[in-house]
């Protein structure tokens, strides 16, 4: 993000912008100049004579120079006070849980060439992107989760993990954000015996039919600040053939959405593998950055020389017309 971006979240020294208070003066007597010569005006007569003498001003090239300088005396004034800005900077570690949907739902074809093998390719793709610094971990949902792989940096090892998950019976979403909180505690210490930041991402393709209650886990996941990123996986049209019967496997995302916004996370939908990887790189984005407060004074008061200039131009354009 560009300091330019940046919105201002409070002041280092916010007491000197009680100097603001001259700007509704300015602002009175401005309007009580154009008061008085607009009054004078009548004095002439003759109109025509005048505006040989003198030439036409633009009024709204003046106002406006009058705006831009108010303008960038407010900035100015700001930038004084040294404001603060939220900035976004690469997180130096992180721990994030892979979790994948591997109930019996994911064998549908409307994914090619299935939506599980489909899952597994974008997966793997997600990990490679993420910063080798980071820990992951890899949690399989069914109607048993279970934690495959406990936090590591090999991303090796989690391929391999990754190719090796099967399909399995059920989809117990709410033990699966359970067996991700429990992935988190085993997560590597830093050099200050201090946890590093974690985060589930979640791929889940249908609606939660065993186990914990899913709002009830993500509700402890929103209490331990752990972040939830959901996708939901599949189409409408998807089936599966399981014992002679065909049953349709729609996505539930109204439940991967209130998980996601209980946890302060995001929602994502792929309904096909270009949506799926794009959803990976938006979770990408959102997870390797960290939001940190940052002084923008330098901003700020750039802001107001530009202002400046601005208005010193239309200054110059008025003269121009008096020479």
């Amino acid at each position: 993000m560009t300091p330019l971006a940046l919105p201002v979240t409070g002041f280092i020294a916010p007491e000197r912008l009680w100097l603001l208070a001259i700007i509704p003066l300015l602002v009175a007597v401005y309007i009580v100049l154009l008061h008085r010569k607009s009054s004078s005006g009548i004095r002439f007569t003759n109109t025509s004579v005048l505006a040989m003498v003198l030439p036409k001003q633009s009024q709204w090239l003046r106002h406006v120079t009058v705006a831009l300088a108010l303008l960038s005396l407010v900035t100015l004034i700001g930038a004084w006070a040294r404001p603060n800005g939220m900035d976004k900077v690469p997180r130096e570690r992180a721990t994030v849980v892979l979790v994948l949907d591997v109930s019996e739902s994911m064998t549908a074809t409307d994914v090619q060439p299935t939506r599980l093998e489909a899952a597994k390719t974008a997966a793997k793709a997600f990990v490679a992107s993420l910063p080798t610094a980071y820990n992951v971990a890899v949690v399989s949902l069914s109607g048993n989760p279970s934690v495959r792989v406990p936090p590591i940096t090999d991303r090796t090892a989690l391929n391999r993990a990754i190719d090796a998950l099967q399909p399995q019976d059920g989809t117990a979403i709410g033990g699966a954000i359970k067996a991700s909180l429990a992935a988190l505690d085993q997560a590597p210490k830093g050099s200050n015996s201090a946890p590093a930041p974690g985060m589930v991402v979640l791929l889940s393709d249908g609606a939660s039919n065993a186990g914990q209650a899913p709002l009830q886990e993500a509700q402890d996941a929103a209490k331990r600040g752990v972040p939830i990123y959901t996708i939901a996986y599949g189409t409408d049209n998807g089936y599966v053939d399981l014992d002679g019967k065909r049953y349709r496997v729609p996505p539930d995302p109204a439940t991967l959405t209130a998980i996601s916004q209980a946890t302060k996370g995001q929602e994502y939908s792929a309904d096909n593998v270009s949506q799926l990887k794009n959803a990976y790189q938006n979770i990408k984005s959102e997870v390797g950055y960290e939001s940190k407060v940052k002084e923008i004074t330098a901003t700020a008061a750039g802001v107001g020389l530009v202002f400046a200039l601005l208005a010193a131009v239309g200054a110059l354009i008025l003269g121009a017309r008096w020479a």
